[in-house]
């Protein structure tokens, strides 16, 4: 690590004290019963400079020695058909799948097949939850974004990046994705080296990066906060729309994003095990995040008007609808205060859909049976899914 201190130099600001004392992060207090404090923060602080330095020498040892779509195609030999320590590959490919190909000691199948399940369950609800609350909500952290912001991703277009998000989520979180060469395992490695490839190509290109205050380019610091989207507010999300689940559920979607996050090179004591360590976690790591900026509305409003620009539905007349229930949504999920820096735009009877949608999942989970819950859930995410690839081109994982 390049530097061992940074200071929570947020904890008195308005934004996070509003967050944590007033707002979701109070409720996901309530919702844990975390006991937030300072007192191990510099154990976390320095991941703030801490990268996947395996992921980045695999990068320049294929990536930069060769076209990309030979390197992709490469690597994709590499994750199918696996690596013995006799192949005749560089050290890193080497060092990386010896790590991956060897499943930690802690790994537990029954607890992966209930994330799945629960992710899976929870149809659309999964859907709106990652969309309108742990995407949109991320935007809010100024410097979070920063690499998002530098490798112009806001050219590549929302509709893109939502399509790859989808494909990502979706397939890292079906019956064994994550075994070793399956679908989803593929996609976390793929998702490892494209992180490795992204920060490089900051580091090398872009010389105005402030490291000193946005950390090293997707640092492992930033990763954990990350996939404690996809777990922790994923799951308070849920709750807020009135989506039940059992105890081992939601340690199976903890345990899953924990997987996941191994593949993908974070740390695994930066990873949680369940929602108390999250919520904790999550308090330290917001310390040092600025709120929204002129970039965090942008990226915000792109991912708003993505219901717009996309061809799926076939009338504007839907495509506007379909906006205004993802705004109405995103009024309910995230704090006031959070949407109006945001710029989330006002709209009227913002709060009926919302309380629709609980009554309807109140009833509908009362009526119809876990099984088919969870096979309804798993054909909605593949229609989706296969509605966007349809429309988009090009994506890095296929």
């Amino acid at each position: 690590m390049e530097r061992s201190i940074v200071h929570p130099r947020f904890k008195n600001s308005p934004h996070f004290k509003d967050f944590w004392q007033k707002g979701n992060g109070k409720l996901l207090i309530e919702f844990s019963g975390a006991e937030v404090s300072f007192s191990e923060f510099e154990q976390f602080s320095p991941y703030y400079y801490h990268v996947d330095e395996t992921g980045d020498q695999v990068v320049k040892d294929v990536y930069f020695t060769k076209k990309f779509h030979e390197a992709t195609r490469e690597i994709e030999k590499y994750i199918r058909n696996g690596v013995s320590e006799n192949d005749q590959v560089p050290d890193s490919v080497k060092r990386l799948f010896k790590e991956v190909q060897k499943k930690p000691e802690w790994l537990n199948e029954e607890l992966l097949k209930s994330g799945a399940e629960l992710c899976m369950r929870s149809g659309l609800d999964a859907l709106i939850s990652l969309r309108d609350y742990c995407l949109i909500g991320g935007y809010d952290y100024a410097y979070l974004n920063k690499p998002l912001i530098v490798t112009e991703a806001l050219k590549k277009g929302a509709v893109k990046r939502l399509s790859e998000t989808l494909d990502f989520w979706v397939n890292v979180t079906r019956y064994h994705a994550l075994d070793v060469h399956a679908k989803g395992y593929e996609f976390a490695i793929k998702t490892r080296l494209i992180h490795s490839y992204a920060r490089l190509s900051i580091k090398k290109h872009y010389a105005d990066w402030d490291t000193k205050n946005w950390g090293e380019p997707i640092n492992s610091w930033d990763m954990m906060a990350t996939y404690i989207g996809f777990s922790l507010v994923f799951l308070h999300s849920l709750k807020k729309l009135c989506n039940s689940f059992s105890n081992e559920e939601e340690l199976g979607i903890f345990h899953l994003w924990k997987y996941v996050g191994y593949l993908l090179g974070i740390p695994e004591h930066l990873l949680p095990d369940h929602k108390k360590q999250a919520t904790e976690y999550f308090y330290l790591w917001s310390s040092i995040q600025p709120p929204s900026d002129k970039d965090s509305v942008l990226l915000a409003h792109s991912l708003l008007d993505e219901s717009l620009e996309n061809p799926i539905l076939k009338f504007s007349f839907q495509r506007r609808n379909l906006r205004y229930l993802h705004i109405c949504c995103t009024w309910f999920l995230l704090d006031d205060e959070v949407c109006k820096r945001l710029n989330i735009p006002e709209v009227s009877n913002k709060k009926i859909f919302p309380q629709v949608k609980k009554a309807t999942n109140i009833i509908y989970n009362t009526l119809v049976g876990r099984k088919a819950r969870i096979e309804a859930g798993n054909k909605k995410h593949l229609k989706v899914l296969e509605d966007y690839l349809r429309i988009t081109s090009g994506s890095n994982f296929h």
